[in-house]
């Protein structure tokens, strides 16, 4: 993320910010951009310890819902992909605002508008329909990023602004080790296995799990030929939504 521009992330005001939190901040990478682009001081929260560990700090473990801090202790609170997996994100909305004096911002997809493209002809098809079966079982709003400006109007929030940054990921020759990897776990099923119980919790049935998931090792055998040859290309785009909004 972040690699080619960073306009989206203007009216965060990142330069006039002395204190920045970082919630659900993983390991970190967002969490690097805000203090490659800020001044002042950068705090990373996350509720998994581990994660936390591939961050330089200050670091904080704690809960986005409960944060560990007094009210207005920062300028600008903000997260990146965190509100889509939270069953109440109006919630931590709202706890955000509490701590934030200034601004408080959200960079979410709508991972319901992902568009793939492939020199293997399937792949666009059979991703749009494993996206599909995985989405239905999922229990959070993963489409929310178009509409987080709603989530923070119902928090109380006055909306500043909506920008769209889209995310390309690219596969093309030479082909890195996670580009081998990728195409390893769809040429034996692997991902799909891995998804099986969400995909199920949805209205899919085993048996077009099944059908699918042959359809989908057919498409990666494919994927692995055009990769020997140095035939294959993807370009995955993700919609993210940086909203943001005054306290």
């Amino acid at each position: 993320m972040w690699a080619d521009s960073r306009e989206a992330l203007a009216d965060l005001d990142l330069p006039d910010c002395d204190r920045v939190l970082d919630v659900g901040c993983g390991t970190g990478e967002l969490t690097r951009v805000l203090r490659e682009e800020s001044g002042g001081t950068v705090v990373g929260l996350d509720a998994d310890a581990v994660l936390l560990e591939s961050v330089p700090g200050p670091v904080v473990q704690g809960d986005a819902t409960r944060l560990p801090f007094a009210e207005d202790a920062f300028d600008l609170v903000v997260c990146q992909a965190l509100l889509i997996n939270l069953p109440d994100p109006e919630a931590a909305v709202r706890e955000f605002a509490r701590v934030a004096s200034g601004r408080v911002a959200a960079v979410e997809p709508d991972n319901g508008a992902v568009t793939v493209e492939s020199t293997v002809d399937s792949e666009p098809r059979l991703a749009r329909r494993a996206r599909r079966y995985f989405l239905d079982g999922v229990r959070t709003d993963v489409t929310l990023g178009a509409g987080a400006a709603d989530v923070f109007d119902a928090a109380g929030l006055d909306v500043v602004s909506t920008r769209r940054y889209d995310q390309h990921r690219t596969v093309e020759p030479p082909y890195d080790e996670a580009a081998v990897r990728a195409a390893r776990r769809k040429a034996t099923g692997e991902g799909l296995a891995t998804d099986r119980a969400t995909i199920l919790d949805g209205e899919t049935t085993p048996e077009e799990y099944d059908a699918l998931r042959q359809r989908w090792r057919e498409m990666g055998r494919t994927v692995v030929a055009q990769m020997q040859d140095e035939a294959y290309e993807r370009r995955e785009t993700v919609p993210f939504f940086v909203t943001v909004g005054r306290v």
